[in-house]
């Protein structure tokens, strides 16, 4: 019989609904702190806990939602247009449908809406929506007494969107440098960037980027299996395996040294993956600001510096078809 493993299962351990700790004077009340707005959900309870709500808004988080959902109004009545206000061919046909910046011509001043001016109108609510949840996601960590290392990694990835969208085109002097509103319209956008300045791959700061970017999931991937492996010592109750000996956490530092020679503590594990999911957007976001304002060409700028070779000496000059016996004259 195949041994327990709590990969997809898990033990929900219920007791009464709790509203949290008491707020400051001043901050406003939760949404949903009373009797009728916290409920349980068995299924969300398979991947977290099985309480829903309360939720804390206060007014960044009310005015964060509306602009956000503003700009999400604006991205899709703009794609129901293109195909005609046709509710067929915008599902259709949703996964190339976008919203683009303003052409070239214009540069850094406001085209007629129909030329781009909707897209920085949508810009303009969607970054507003993303700056004022900053403020409630660091406000409420010192409302609670916390450190606010999440509202510092949300501030990484906030770094990269408006390098792409609004700090990056300023210094281009044009709008039309920053990415469309759409799925496979901002996959394009990345690999006509790429193309255009001599392909990113060869960037110092994207292979550090995707660097920290694959170090991000194979940390949590091994912080994760070695919690796992240990949950039937209680190798989840991080608190009390700090304090005491002959734990499940000892099993686990037991099993690093005895594999890697090395083992992370309760808190330096976190600290390591923190650092290398925050610095995944912070590199992107500085390689991204360096192409076109500083670097032309990144694999003329590689070759430059070593880090790859000329194309000739890799590959033979080809021949052009036309001057061989028989080709077109």
């Amino acid at each position: 019989m195949a041994e327990y493993q709590n990969i997809f299962t898990r033990v929900q351990v219920r007791g009464p609904v709790y509203a949290g700790v008491p707020l400051p004077a001043g901050d406003s009340g939760r949404v949903g702190s009373g009797s009728t707005g916290t409920f349980i959900s068995n299924l969300l309870g398979k991947i977290g806990d099985w309480q829903i709500g309360p939720v804390y808004l206060g007014w960044t988080g009310f005015i964060s939602l509306f602009c956000g959902l503003v700009a999400f109004e604006i991205i899709g009545f703009n794609m129901l247009a293109s195909v005609g206000w046709d509710p067929v061919q915008f599902i259709r046909q949703l996964f190339w449908l976008g919203l683009e910046p303003p052409a070239p011509e214009y540069g850094i001043s406001l085209p007629p809406m129909e030329k781009g001016g909707w897209w920085l109108l949508a810009g303009f609510f969607l970054t507003t929506s993303l700056i004022l949840w900053w403020v409630r996601t660091y406000r409420r960590a010192r409302s609670l007494g916390m450190g606010t290392h999440v509202a510092w990694a949300f501030a990484a990835a906030i770094w990269l969107y408006l390098v792409l969208g609004f700090i990056r085109p300023l210094l281009m002097g044009s709008w039309s440098e920053a990415v469309p509103f759409g799925i496979f319209p901002h996959l394009d956008w990345t690999a006509a960037f790429s193309i255009r300045y001599g392909n990113l791959f060869y960037n110092p700061f994207h292979m550090l980027s995707i660097a920290f970017l694959y170090g991000s999931t194979l940390l949590f991937a091994m912080h994760g299996a070695t919690i796992l492996a240990v949950t039937r010592y209680g190798g989840d109750r991080e608190v009390e395996q700090i304090t005491d000996r002959g734990t499940a956490s000892e099993r686990a530092a037991l099993f690093w040294r005895w594999t890697m020679g090395f083992n992370a503590t309760m808190e330096s594990i976190h600290r390591w993956a923190w650092w290398f999911a925050v610095l995944t957007p912070l590199t992107g976001g500085i390689g991204i600001l360096l192409t076109g304002t500083v670097v032309d060409n990144w694999y003329l700028w590689a070759v430059k510096h070593g880090v790859a070779p000329m194309y000739p000496a890799v590959f033979p000059a080809g021949v052009d078809p036309a001057t061989l016996p028989g080709g077109a004259q």
